[in-house]
C-alpha cells in the first residue's frame, strides 16, 4: 500500500514537472515567436522579420517538435496515473492526444517550406512578391491547421477532466475546470472556422478557462502530487 501511494505521488509530480515545461514551450511557440516574426496581412514585412530573426524562427520549429514530444510522455504518465480510475476513459484520453502528433509534425513542414521560400532557396523562377505571397499562404495553412487541432486540444481534456473528477487523489473541482476548459477550446475552434469575425471575442471568453483548467492541474500535480486517505485509495487500487 505504501509503495502504491509513493509510486502514485512520484508519477503525479513527474507529470506536473513535464506539464509545466510543456506549458512554457506552448507559451513560447504560440505567443512569443509569432509576435517577433509575423506581421498579419503583410507578406513583405513578415518576410523581412523572419529573415532578420531566422534563428528565432527556427527555434519555434524545434520548440514545437519538443513540445509535442513532451505531450506524448505527459499523456502516457497520465494514463499510468488514472488507469485504475477508468481504463477505458484513460485510453480515450491517450488516443485523442496521439492522433494529433503526426498532424503537428506535418504542419511544421509548412513553416520550413515558408522559410525556404522567403530565403529564395526554392521557386527561384517566381517573382519576389509571388514567393512572399506563397510563403504567407503556407504560414496561413499552419494557422488553420492549428485551429482544427484546437478541437482535439479540447476533446482530450474531457476524459482527462472526468478521470480527475472520479479520482480520489485530486480535488474534483480541478476535473470540472478541465472539462470547462475542453468545452471552451472546442467552442473557440468551431467559432474560428464558422464565424471568424467573432474569434477574438470568443478567445477572450475561453482564455480564463484555459488558465483555470490546465494551469491549476499543472500546479496541483507539481506541488501536491496526490493527496488521499489510504482507505479511499485501497478501494480504487
Amino acid at each position: 500500500m505504501e509503495t502504491n501511494l509513493s509510486s502514485l505521488k512520484k508519477t503525479a509530480r513527474l507529470t506536473g514537472l513535464l506539464y509545466f515545461i510543456w506549458i512554457m514551450t506552448g507559451l513560447y511557440g504560440v505567443f512569443y515567436i509569432p509576435s517577433q516574426t509575423i506581421v498579419p496581412g503583410d507578406a513583405a514585412a513578415t518576410a523581412n522579420k523572419i529573415l532578420a530573426n531566422e534563428f528565432l524562427f527556427r527555434t519555434g520549429i524545434i520548440n514545437d517538435v519538443i513540445s509535442n514530444t513532451i505531450w506524448v510522455f505527459i499523456v502516457l504518465l497520465l494514463y499510468r496515473l488514472f488507469k485504475q480510475v477508468n481504463e477505458r476513459q484513460a485510453k480515450l484520453m491517450v488516443a485523442l492526444v496521439l492522433v494529433q502528433i503526426p498532424a503537428v509534425f506535418i504542419i511544421e513542414t509548412f513553416n520550413i517550406a515558408s522559410l525556404m521560400i522567403f530565403k529564395g532557396e526554392i521557386l527561384k523562377t517566381f517573382e519576389l512578391g509571388q514567393r512572399q505571397d506563397l510563403a504567407m499562404f503556407f504560414l496561413k495553412i499552419n494557422d488553420y491547421g492549428s485551429i482544427v487541432l484546437e478541437m482535439f486540444w479540447g476533446l482530450w481534456l474531457l476524459p482527462f477532466g472526468l478521470l480527475v473528477y472520479k479520482s480520489v487523489f485530486i480535488p474534483r473541482i480541478l476535473g470540472v475546470f478541465l472539462i470547462l476548459d475542453g468545452i471552451a477550446l472546442i467552442i473557440h475552434s468551431f467559432t474560428s472556422l464558422l464565424l471568424p469575425d467573432y474569434q477574438a471575442i470568443v478567445y477572450q471568453f475561453t482564455m480564463p478557462f484555459w488558465i483555470l483548467g490546465e494551469f491549476s492541474i499543472m500546479l496541483w500535480l507539481l506541488i501536491k502530487g496526490v493527496k488521499v486517505e489510504k482507505s479511499k485509495l485501497v478501494q480504487q487500487l
